[in-house]
């Protein structure tokens, strides 16, 4: 049975299903928690921020425009949510307060045929991942986990973080590239074996 599009609960609960809004609660309150965990990196806080994340979205969801994506408009309160727990805890990471034009990270970058996107597929697991992830910096880690586990596209991504589109695409270039160092440093790897296609955008 095929699983019900967000848009088709969404208009269900307003015309009265509550329990429509429960299914999208139970769809997506991992990955959102997963979210803001990786904002900030502290599991009861993160909890915390996603059950407020939702009271939002239910408190909200009739001025919800039905046109747009449903998860990046929920992602986006998820975001907010969080930029305003480190703004009071005075703990924004240095991802919130970047470059808008991403000009500090396009310089020596390589082109896109050497950041091939396969890259996160040549790991073997989720576990895998997430280890050799750590060990990049995080705002590149939030995009690349945004992009390949959460399954988002950069324009996606971009109007989650309220960023440029160009800033979120180099970011995910530089991303890309620091995991490919990593994978090659652990595996020692040459570079031209990692190369291949286009990163996607």
């Amino acid at each position: 049975m095929a699983e019900i599009k967000d848009e088709i609960l969404v208009s269900k609960f307003l015309s009265g299903d509550n329990r429509a809004f429960e299914k999208l609660l139970n769809r997506h309150m991992k990955p959102v928690y997963n979210f803001l965990f990786r904002l900030t990196r502290n599991s009861p806080s993160a909890e915390d921020l996603a059950q407020e994340t939702f009271f939002k979205a239910w408190k909200n969801l009739r001025r919800f425009d039905q046109d747009k994506n449903f998860r990046v408009w929920l992602f986006s309160i998820a975001r907010y949510t969080a930029y305003d727990y480190l703004r009071k805890k005075k703990a924004v990471p240095f991802a919130f307060f970047e470059d808008d034009e991403g000009n500090s990270w396009i310089k020596n970058v390589p082109d896109d045929k050497d950041l091939p996107s396969e890259i996160v597929l040549k790991i073997d697991s989720a576990k895998q991942l997430g280890k050799k992830l750590k060990k990049i910096p995080g705002n590149y880690q939030i995009i690349l986990l945004m992009r390949y586990k959460d399954d988002f596209s950069l324009q996606e991504i971009a109007k989650i973080l309220r960023k440029p589109y160009n800033t979120i695409k180099s970011q995910h270039r530089r991303g890309l590239w620091s995991l490919r160092k990593v994978i090659e440093e652990k595996n020692n790897i040459p570079r031209k074996k990692l190369a291949g296609s286009r990163s996607q955008s």
